[in-house]
């Protein structure tokens, strides 16, 4: 068997379990065995190909890792009531206490309270702060 179809199998394995188990760990070593493998058509010396293997693997987990994870993580999006109204300015339509009250956003009803326990009257803008089941918690802008 050639090198670069050890190191192609290596990659593939590699490639397989970042699918199983995504940890942005695993495609490190496929990037570098398919390198090691593209660099197995000119060099003979399998000492030089496992060194460089190495040397690849640890290379991209010291650069290509970080940068992976933070793309990971910047893909969490807010969905549902956090990703629509938390952060966003309504108008109050009932007067608002820490025990009822109602505002208008996107020409939808809401009860809403008062996150600080103020008074805020009717016609006030206020922001969304959060929520508690269908309650949405506000405080004056």
């Amino acid at each position: 068997m050639a090198f670069w179809e050890i190191f192609s199998i290596i990659a593939v394995v590699a490639l397989i379990l970042e699918i199983l188990l995504p940890s942005a760990f695993f495609l490190n070593f496929a990037l570098a065995g398919f390198l090691t493998a593209l660099l197995s058509l000119f060099v003979t010396s399998i000492n030089a190909l496992l060194i460089d293997f190495v040397i690849l693997s640890l290379l991209s987990i010291w650069l290509i890792r970080p940068l992976l994870l933070r793309k990971k993580d910047s893909k969490k999006h807010l969905t549902g009531l956090d990703g629509k109204y938390i952060g966003r300015v309504a108008k109050v339509i009932t007067d608002i206490t820490k025990d009822s009250g109602a505002i208008s956003i996107y020409e939808e009803r809401w009860e809403a309270r008062s996150l600080n326990g103020e008074d805020i009257p009717a016609g006030s803008d206020v922001k969304i702060v959060k929520n508690d089941s269908l309650i949405l918690y506000v405080e004056r802008v």
